[in-house]
């Protein structure tokens, strides 16, 4: 469990989203029952093992936060995954209320589930008889199939659901692979400045510029440097 802030709210709510459910407890300390809710929260997320996330947000300190979730009321707990607001609640409402809420939002495993965590590409494609849109097969087999030469193949699954931070960067890494993309060995900075002198006339030198930046990730600091740049001979 952490606090999370106006400032902190793209990093800690939104991209970690990304990869797991994360509930949201607004909440100030003058709020009685915010102080009855919080440990229920705590509770019922800690039993989940790490497969939900649970942040704080004092109302009082981070206004902004509020104002996007039209809080008008607390305690107030919303849910997100994937950067979208998936469930919620308003009120201290009973445990057993809380330990349901949390576990909608990471069921127990489906055999589909443990086809994948199990690793190899048979039971992933097991896997994907039994769901065919199963997010973690498709990515999973993905990466797979770029690491053995199949990109296509790749793209082709990854068209099946929707976008995620991981599905652009594999979706990039697919495509980078199946123009046969080498990063020179002086690394990927030299490639980056190539490109950026071809992006404003040439689609297929914008589109790999992109690609190149999706592998990178946004922790990198070249990402938002290059982004930058890129917007700059665009417009």
């Amino acid at each position: 469990m952490i606090d999370v802030t106006d400032a902190t709210f793209e990093q800690d709510v939104l991209e970690r989203s990304d990869q797991i459910p994360v509930v949201i407890d607004l909440w100030a300390p003058w709020c009685g029952p915010c102080r009855t809710l919080g440990p229920m929260l705590e509770k019922a997320v800690a039993a989940k093992d790490g497969s939900v996330e649970l942040v704080k947000v004092n109302v009082d300190e981070n206004p902004q936060i509020s104002t996007t979730f039209q809080v008008q009321s607390i305690p107030a707990v919303f849910a997100v995954k994937d950067r979208q607001v998936v469930d919620g609640f308003i009120g201290a409402v009973p445990e057993v209320q809380v330990a349901e809420f949390v576990d909608r939002l990471a069921p127990e495993p489906s055999e589909a589930d443990n086809l994948v965590a199990a690793g190899d590409e048979a039971s992933v494609r097991r896997a994907l008889e039994l769901e065919p849109n199963h997010p973690g097969a498709v990515v999973t087999l993905a990466r797979m199939l770029v690491e053995s030469g199949d990109p296509s193949e790749a793209l082709q699954l990854l068209a099946r659901i929707p976008e995620t931070s991981e599905v652009r960067q594999v979706a990039a890494e697919a495509r980078l692979a199946a123009q046969q993309v080498e990063v020179p060995v002086d690394g990927v900075g030299s490639l980056l400045d190539d490109l950026l002198t071809k992006v404003k006339d040439d689609e297929a030198a914008r589109q790999e510029f992109l690609d190149l930046l999706e592998t990178l990730g946004p922790d990198d600091p070249r990402t938002g440097q290059y982004r930058k740049a890129l917007a700059t001979r665009l417009f």
